[in-house]
């Protein structure tokens, strides 16, 4: 985290007067203040390394969206942006095959057969973006992964306000090897977190300042992120 800017020395030797940014201020409040909230629980860590983990979760299709920042451990919780969703056979041996030629909707596909709830699974991998310690989030990689069978929760709206009141943590997103579709998942993120701000436009904005000054010299890939970025 950054210090928060000095005003400068005044002339005859006083001391210097300080000035603190308020949007600084608010930020430091804002994490010291909001602890983790009991969400929607979506499933569990079903493996993890320092930079992400994997998610299986309780109901099939229920993932959250790319981009959403996800909340895993209730001990020392790590946050993470979902940056892949699938959703596959338990049985790597076997492969879905088509049940509704005789259908008339999709819907009727799973209820005459109930048993699919029991042989495909729907799983998320989320990269690991920050943590919280001693009360205070820390937007960047946790010393140690969460742990197997970590329960994992969606973060609400005050919890996505105040993680994302810092940017800090983008590099990490950019630089990942894992995201197939880092800037997808970038456009996605700070579309939500632009609803969770009073003034989602003016957050925007500050977003597109941010990636101005860390994609230097890559125009290209700048103007396709704030493309995604618009309504």
């Amino acid at each position: 985290m950054f210090s928060p800017p000095l005003g400068e020395s005044q002339r005859g030797g006083r001391a210097p007067k300080v000035q603190i940014n308020p949007g600084y201020l608010l930020s430091m409040i804002m994490e010291k203040n909001t602890t983790p909230a009991v969400t929607h629980r979506l499933g569990e860590v079903i493996e993890a390394s320092t930079t992400g983990f994997v998610v299986q979760c309780y109901r099939l299709y229920g993932a959250p969206p790319l981009g959403c920042l996800v909340r895993c451990g209730d001990e020392a919780p790590v946050y993470g942006i979902v940056h892949e969703v699938t959703t596959r056979s338990m049985d790597p041996g076997r492969h879905p095959i088509p049940r509704g030629e005789d259908e008339a909707t999709e819907e009727g596909v799973y209820l005459s057969n109930p048993q699919l709830n029991r042989l495909l699974l729907t799983e998320f991998r989320a990269a690991t973006v920050g943590h919280r310690h001693n009360g205070t989030v820390r937007r960047y990689i946790a010393p140690l992964p969460p742990r197997i069978h970590s329960f994992v929760y969606q973060c609400d709206e005050e919890e996505l306000q105040a993680f994302s009141s810092s940017l800090e943590f983008i590099p990490i997103l950019l630089a990942s090897p894992t995201i197939q579709a880092q800037d997808d998942v970038i456009a996605s993120f700070l579309r939500l977190a632009s609803a969770a701000h009073p003034e989602p436009e003016r957050f925007l904005v500050e977003a597109g300042k941010e990636l101005a000054v860390l994609l230097g010299g890559q125009l290209q890939r700048l103007t396709s992120i704030l493309r995604r970025l618009s309504p």
